[in-house]
């Protein structure tokens, strides 16, 4: 199948989505922050699915470690077949209650991240004339919550700019927008999700195969599940005075909980 590379590869929706392009035969090159985390799942992957895997440990926050991965993302001589755009974390905080040095950080992780990588795939695979590039947004992009809102919006209008722009010359790109998925992002980012009913949540494998099946399928906006195509559909349609009541309404139950 070829190599493809994942960022935030060690937890949540990038380690799924590791077992999946192993288990489909692709090569992997991980990045994420630490080390033995990675040499944890690059074990994995050679011991249950016999796969040859390259690790990267990388703060992609950091330029020059972000500099270092889009070197190898670029490198003509090991050329990727798909770049997976994952690594991400959210904020359990509005805008003013937190420093903004950690929003600088999601700004950095979010676009600069996904834009310098894309960069970097794309100048290779639009030589091939082949290749893909996945980037994890969200459906919290078609809502106003904050600057987590604000950064997968972004990562939406980018994928599909792209995809426009690089299409015609052989390469696939896709934004996947998932809504609540079950992994431990929210968690890590201090998020408050006590108050969601089970059946608001979505299995990360799931999600993932669903991805990968619309990339497939050249689909340029993957959003699994149909209940969150609905919550989608409203959140871009509804006049967005609505969308911004319900955001407010919603943040601020979080708050108080």
């Amino acid at each position: 199948m070829g190599t493809a590379l994942v960022t935030g590869a060690t937890a949540g929706i990038g380690h799924s989505f590791v077992r999946h392009l192993a288990a489909d035969g692709y090569d992997l090159v991980l990045v994420a922050r630490g080390q033995e985390r990675l040499d944890e799942v690059a074990e994995e992957v050679r011991t249950v699915f016999g796969r040859k895997v390259e690790t990267i440990s990388a703060d992609l926050t950091d330029r020059s470690d972000l500099q270092r991965v889009a070197d190898r993302v670029g490198d003509p001589e090991r050329p990727l077949d798909l770049l997976v755009n994952n690594a991400g974390f959210g904020l359990g905080h509005g805008f003013l209650r937190g420093d903004v040095a950690a929003q600088e950080r999601l700004l950095d992780i979010h676009c600069r991240a996904v834009l310098v990588l894309s960069h970097a795939a794309a100048e290779v695979m639009a030589g091939r004339g082949q290749g893909a590039i996945l980037n994890v947004s969200s459906v919290a992009g078609f809502a106003v919550m904050g600057t987590y809102s604000a950064v997968k919006a972004w990562e939406t209008t980018f994928s599909e700019a792209l995809a426009a722009e690089l299409g015609p010359r052989g390469v696939r790109v896709m934004a996947l927008c998932p809504g609540f998925v079950r992994t431990e992002f929210h968690e890590r980012g201090r998020i408050n999700m006590s108050k969601l009913p089970e059946a608001g949540w979505l299995d990360v494998d799931d999600v993932v195969s669903a991805g990968l099946a619309d990339l497939a399928r050249g689909r340029v906006v993957s959003i699994p599940s149909k209940r969150f195509k609905t919550v989608s559909f409203l959140s871009r349609h509804a006049p967005r005075s609505l969308v911004r009541k319900a955001s407010s309404t919603i943040q601020a139950r979080r708050a108080s909980s």
